[in-house]
């Protein structure tokens, strides 16, 4: 399929359009007129809607939305049927496929098999698995006849499972394992919509395909019809890094909407062929059902994968020619390579390849061409050193995604620099995924790229940034309170403090509850410190405090396994523990030479003045930590409320 060919719900095409710079009094007028035509930055001082500044990509092409998902799978049937579409590993590490035609076979009888159980339309059915084949086509079955899928994450508690089976009234749940199991028999008594539950490992597939023998194709067909896009397909709870988890309710519609924009703004990566993806995120993540749903509206063979210690080997193996992962495994590669190369000559090498990258990026960023010298440099280090890290991204990488977390401008200018360009991108569960992204062919260092296709980005009177489109949630679950504060004409507020530069390019500056307020009134936003002390080897997370202090400081933990492999290949010897490493001199050291860094790019009001080395973990088990890797501050804070008072700011002696 080339890339001007149409499909039948969505088209691949070039996003980029003529930007202009037009007037308040014009935007006003045709915003009234077509809220979605405009592709340049708006000015609206006066806007009723409280948004001083909005920007949209228009559609290239028009969109129906109001489609059921399952629809995607018949679509791809129709276009590529015998293509692989889904790729597994069996029991023996090799790679297998379920190509078009077998996984919508699949997902047919399984979703046949649910009527014949007696799901009936509305009804919550609720996955906890690692990410998988079976994830994958359960979910697919369970929306298709217009029952909702509730993901739950692997590391939730039975209280945890209990809250969000109750607020989602569960009928049905597919268990991984005994363990995940035994979580919902702890709080079986306590779930009263429950009625059955079935564990995957244990044959749960075969075991729902069987009640649907019974069940013939027209009766599916009535069901699927019978939901279309204004119905709900799941509900998605928030990880809670900023409160108690919500149920984020999405429609096909607004899941839809988030697919097809996405296949006319970044076709080089979903909707051209020969297009790999290896999904290693948890399905209980928007992001990972998104790109799984996004694979079957386009071109993309999806690799599910969900063992994090055969990462790069699968990388080689499966070869992906798009990645994603959060920023911490793009850090983690390029400490390993620093590592690898050691102090010597090898690591003068690496350090001096790793600066002329960033030369190079930087330059490319700015528009201007290279010197010579600086081109002889980069061709040199480029079959020594940069050809070499590549490969760890398998033969056919292409580019790579990134989100979650900001990502250091220096990394991302290193691997810019190396040919392997790793975009930033935006989304939330609110938007269905993800919202902006920078482009291959236009990236833009430092921001979250433009919107979609057919994705409006606006700015807030008070700097918070908003989005509106299709892909706009139906709101929380059972909490219309909620709903009406975080949405409000159409625009999901997201807490996010950000701007939009006048080519659409959208910087996010910090969270409006995460700033930080000092003693002397200076403003502090943590992530823009806390991300370049994260790519730090030795550090695993940072937390800036000082709301109401004096100044601003930093709580520091430590990884473990990497500082030990740091410290080996700087000639020391390794810790046994975090306790033992914490007062490691030498890490001490290298902390100290991080936060000066960190100091570099900020006012002196808001560097950092002193730092504790904690001795301690932060993990989802003991509350510091959601399920997807974001601190809760307000725990964390309240945790080390002692050493912060007493230790790091010094009560004054009376």
């Amino acid at each position: 399929m080339g890339t001007d060919e149409k499909s039948t719900l969505g088209t691949a095409s070039d996003p980029q359009a003529a930007q202009e710079i037009s007037t308040p009094q014009a935007d006003a007028t045709a915003a009234a007129t077509n809220d979605e035509q405009h592709n340049s930055v708006q000015l609206t001082p006066d806007a009723s809607d409280g948004i001083v500044k909005r920007y949209t990509t228009p559609l290239k092409h028009p969109i129906d939305a109001d489609i059921n998902l399952y629809d995607f799978l018949e679509d791809r049937v129709s276009r590529l049927p015998d293509t692989p579409m889904i790729s597994y590993k069996d029991e023996a590490g090799a790679w297998q496929n379920y190509s078009a035609t077998e996984f919508r076979d699949l997902v047919k009888s399984i979703a046949k098999g649910l009527i014949g159980w007696g799901a009936r339309p509305g009804e919550s059915v609720a996955i906890i698995a690692h990410t998988s084949w079976q994830w994958v086509a359960l979910d697919m079955a369970i929306m298709s006849i217009g029952c909702v899928t509730v993901p739950v994450y692997e590391t939730n508690s039975p209280s945890q499972i209990r809250s969000v089976f109750n607020d989602s009234e569960v009928v049905l749940a597919f268990a991984e394992d005994d363990e995940q199991a035994a979580k919902i028999e702890t709080v079986n008594d306590d779930i009263p919509s429950l009625r059955d539950e079935f564990t995957i490992t244990a044959g749960a597939i075969d075991a729902i395909r069987a009640f649907g023998t019974s069940v013939d194709d027209r009766e599916f067909q009535a069901r699927k019809d019978a939901c279309h896009g204004d119905h709900l397909a799941t509900i998605i709870y928030t990880s809670g890094s900023t409160g108690t988890p919500k149920g984020v309710e999405i429609s096909h519609r607004n899941m839809a909407a988030e697919c097809m924009d996405a296949l006319q703004y970044m076709p080089r990566a979903i909707n051209i062929p020969d297009r790999r993806l290896l999904l290693f995120l948890p399905m209980s993540h928007v992001f990972a059902r998104f790109m799984c749903i996004v694979g079957f509206s386009g071109t993309l063979t999806v690799g599910l994968s969900s063992n994090m210690k055969t990462i790069v080997k699968d990388f080689e193996t499966f070869g992906p020619t798009l990645l994603l992962a959060v920023p911490r495994v793009y850090e983690k590669v390029y400490n390993a390579a620093s590592q690898r190369a050691g102090t010597g000559v090898a690591g003068k090498m690496f350090a001096g390849a790793a600066e002329c990258a960033i030369e190079w990026s930087a330059l490319e960023q700015a528009g201007e061409k290279p010197t010579l010298r600086l081109r002889m440099k980069h061709a040199f280090y480029e079959n020594i050193v940069y050809k070499k890290i590549r490969t760890i991204f398998g033969p056919n990488a292409d580019f790579a995604i990134t989100g979650g977390a900001p990502m250091d401008s220096r990394l991302s200018n290193f691997f810019n620099g190396i040919g392997m360009p790793v975009l930033e991108g935006y989304g939330m569960t609110e938007t269905s995924g993800p919202v902006s992204v920078s482009l291959p062919e236009n990236n833009h260092i430092g921001t979250i790229g433009q919107p979609l296709c057919g994705t409006t980005a606006g700015v807030a009177e008070d700097g918070e940034l908003c989005f509106k489109g299709q892909c706009v949630c139906m709101g929380y679950h059972n909490q219309p309170e909620v709903t009406a504060q975080q949405i409000v004409d159409g625009w999901i507020h997201t807490g996010d403090l950000g701007d939009i530069d006048e080519d659409g390019f959208i910087t996010i500056t910090g969270r409006k509850k995460d700033l930080i307020i000092t003693a002397g009134g200076k403003n502090v936003s943590p992530s823009v410190l806390e991300t370049t002390i994260m790519t730090s080897p030795v550090i695993s997370q940072a937390l800036i405090i000082g709301d109401r202090k004096p100044f601003i400081a930093a709580l520091i933990t430590l990884d473990l396994e990497d500082a030990n492999a740091w410290l080996v290949a700087h000639g020391a010897q390794p810790a046994e523990n975090l306790e033992e490493l914490s007062k490691n001199p030498i890490i001490r050291m290298e902390v100290e030479r991080i936060i000066k860094r960190a100091n570099e790019g900020v006012s002196r009001a808001e560097s950092i003045r002193k730092f504790e080395i904690l001795p301690d973990e932060w993990t989802v088990d003991n509350g510091m930590i959601t399920a997807s890797l974001k601190t809760r501050r307000a725990q964390i804070v309240e945790h080390y409320k002692k050493l912060i008072d007493t230790v790091i700011y010094v009560p004054r002696k009376k």
